[in-house]
């Protein structure tokens, strides 16, 4: 075992784990990653805590309780959510001292059947920020047309904010435009910037998933070549348009007037999050989405199993996205001379994404609903 996420940390990458359950606390695992693999944060999704709650027993004893007091089962998951993500805020809570807010955090995200209801969004985020009641929590809020408004306004109430299902260079820019609006709101109120914190997640494989698809369909050489590029183009070019405003680390590109004054003040940067980085093609290198998107004051957030493939045989080598934004353009106008619209690409992964994980919290329901009936009091 090299130590290749101690120097992913090193180059200024913050390693969070997109994953959760009651054992992963319970059982001093989410501490021993904290220990020994770098791990500064936690990212969860409704899909992770389907997983969690149908898997195993841990649960049993809090459904038992929620089954004898006859609550409805979407109260069932708040309670089982929020108590996990206060949990693990809780084990997080030395690294978010340590690093002055910046990790050390932990996300969860708002009923994604929400996520086209600007109101409802924003009133899910005070109360899962109100329930949750820890300072190192982020509330997820998806970057569509309905939640950059939200996003805005939940940061201008001062609650810290992790943007998730981004996939388009132009909705990065947008969301971006949202965090800077809500910090520009809160310090209209008088809340103190230092303490809001957000990150955006750029969605990274599923962009080669469904463009490699539509490659592998045309099936020509240049089609072929093609194929394995466009994510991290994607992601890099993202990172360029995230210097543009935040400035770079190096001091060679200069951050935003709006942005300048917002630093004044002591605001925080909004950190771009690399999501969905486990490799689902098997022909790629399983650390493909971690080794090539190394840059500083981003943040990776792993599944569990890409996390021990970094530790395993990541091959860090330092900053890999500077100096690629002419190349990272010229493999997006590639894919596009192919046939294959960008716009149309990143609509249809956003479309899908808020879908998915639609559909998980569907799961979710279900199998909490059977959970509490197997455990509900017998009658008489």
């Amino acid at each position: 075992m090299t130590d290749a996420l101690g120097r992913l940390s090193d180059e200024g990458v913050a390693i969070w784990l997109d994953d959760l359950s009651r054992t992963r606390i319970t059982s001093g695992n989410l501490a021993e990653l904290i220990d020994q693999q770098h791990v500064v944060g936690v990212t969860t999704n409704p899909s992770i805590f389907q997983k969690a709650i149908s898997e195993g027993h841990g649960y049993d004893q809090q459904l038992a309780d929620l089954a004898a007091r006859k609550v409805t089962v979407e109260e069932a998951i708040r309670m089982i959510t929020t108590a996990d993500v206060r949990d693990a805020a809780d084990i997080m809570r030395p690294v978010f001292d340590a690093t002055e807010g910046q990790d050390g955090r932990v996300s969860i995200e708002v009923d994604p059947r929400l996520a086209h209801d600007t109101r409802a969004t924003v009133a899910e985020a005070r109360q899962l920020a109100w329930l949750v009641d820890r300072p190192n929590t982020l509330i997820k809020i998806p970057a569509t047309r309905a939640g950059l408004p939200a996003i805005t306004e939940v940061i201008g109430l001062g609650i810290s904010v992790n943007v998730t299902l981004i996939f388009s260079l132009e909705r990065y820019r947008e969301v971006m435009d949202a965090y800077l609006a809500g910090l520009e709101k809160a310090r209209e109120r008088g809340l103190d910037l230092s303490k809001i914190h957000s990150v955006a997640s750029f969605f990274v494989s599923r962009v080669d998933t469904e463009i490699d698809k539509r490659l592998d369909a045309l099936g020509t050489p240049e089609a072929k070549s093609a194929r394995g590029k466009a994510a991290l183009a994607n992601a890099r070019l993202a990172y360029q348009a995230y210097e543009e405003v935040f400035g770079s680390a190096d001091g060679s590109t200069e951050p935003s007037e709006r942005w300048a004054a917002l630093d004044r003040a002591h605001a925080n940067k909004q950190r771009p999050l690399w999501a969905s980085t486990g490799v689902k093609d098997p022909a790629y290198k399983d650390t493909l989405y971690v080794d090539e998107l190394v840059a500083p004051g981003t943040v990776n957030t792993m599944p569990e199993a890409t996390l021990e493939a970094t530790a395993g045989h990541g091959a860090i080598t330092g900053n890999t996205i500077a100096g690629t934004y002419e190349q990272s353009r010229a493999e997006l106008d590639a894919v596009e001379k192919l046939g294959i619209p960008y716009d149309e690409v990143v609509q249809l992964l956003e479309d899908e994404g808020v879908e998915k994980f639609e559909s998980a919290w569907v799961d979710l329901l279900n199998s909490t609903e059977a959970e509490l009936k197997r455990l509900a009091p017998s009658e008489g």
